[in-house]
């Protein structure tokens, strides 16, 4: 189900420090692979999915709310469905007391897109945002009684994209201000993954301070990833909405998302276009 453009989405959504756990360079070419739905299989790509995560709560994290939903809106675009699709948001801007866009979420101050709509899927909300869950629903270590809707349900013919996004530091990424995930933790929970043949291929993105960190511990095959980020290096917010009071989009993710908005299904765009991109507008 959308592997066409998914293959395209994940070997355009490159960005910046690129690093890669496989065979070689020529692995970066082809790790999504595109073509007709026959090349695919004979490939063993057969399916896509991706695991959004904002792992922060409170109004004035607004904007890492902003960031997964920009992510959602664009891999659904591109055709990954909803039930191919877990999202984790640790906060419900949309019915904050202080957004004065009632049920609405918005990444940028013009307001003419509303992120959250009529159309979304949240699986895990609230406090069932936590390393725990997280965790498990990368390995697929679930409660007997946890619902479809919120497993992973991938195997060894999957392509899956991991989005990441909230307050981070060397190595860590806090999820609520009471507890972090770490490089280790994820290192780990990708073995494991590995090992039970839960995926293809992985391609990990996180938007946070120091975000390159997240993976400095990475060793199973076929993982591509890429952070907003260097070590003792800052991730910022892009711009601020005056009549909210709060950042809205963080500049990664947001000239990421304002790339792909020039992207159709079938489009034909490659990663040397994104990377001149950047390059123009950094």
């Amino acid at each position: 189900m959308g592997g066409k453009s998914f293959g395209i989405l994940i070997c355009l959504f490159i960005i910046s420090i690129i690093i890669v756990v496989c065979e070689g360079n020529e692995k970066v070419e082809s790790f999504f692979s595109r073509g007709d739905s026959a090349a695919k299989a004979a490939d063993g790509h057969t399916n896509n999915w991706a695991v959004l995560v904002c792992s922060s709560r409170f109004w004035f994290n607004y904007r890492h709310i902003a960031n997964v939903l920009g992510i959602y809106r664009t891999v659904k675009r591109l055709g990954i469905p909803d039930s191919q699709i877990i999202m984790m948001l640790a906060d419900d801007m949309a019915c904050n007391a202080r957004n004065s866009w009632a049920g609405q979420i918005f990444n940028n101050e013009n307001h003419k897109l509303n992120l959250y709509g009529e159309n979304i899927e949240v699986d895990y909300r609230g406090y069932e945002v936590n390393v725990e869950n997280f965790l498990r629903v990368l390995t697929g270590r679930h409660d007997k009684d946890t619902p479809r809707s919120k497993r992973l349900l991938s195997d060894a013919n999957s392509n899956i994209l991991v989005y990441m996004t909230g307050h981070g530091g060397d190595q860590f990424l806090k999820f609520q201000d009471v507890e972090e995930v770490s490089s280790h933790d994820l290192a780990d929970a990708f073995e494991q993954m590995h090992s039970k043949r839960r995926y293809r291929e992985i391609f990990f993105m996180v938007d946070t301070c120091q975000a390159n960190t997240l993976y400095k511990q990475f060793h199973s095959p076929n993982i591509l990833a890429i952070g907003s980020s260097r070590y003792k290096e800052n991730s910022y917010s892009h711009h601020t909405d005056i009549a909210l009071g709060v950042s809205v989009i963080d500049r990664f993710t947001h000239h990421t998302l304002e790339y792909f908005e020039k992207v159709q299904p079938h489009s034909n765009l490659t990663l040397e276009q994104l990377v001149w991109f950047r390059k123009e507008i950094v």
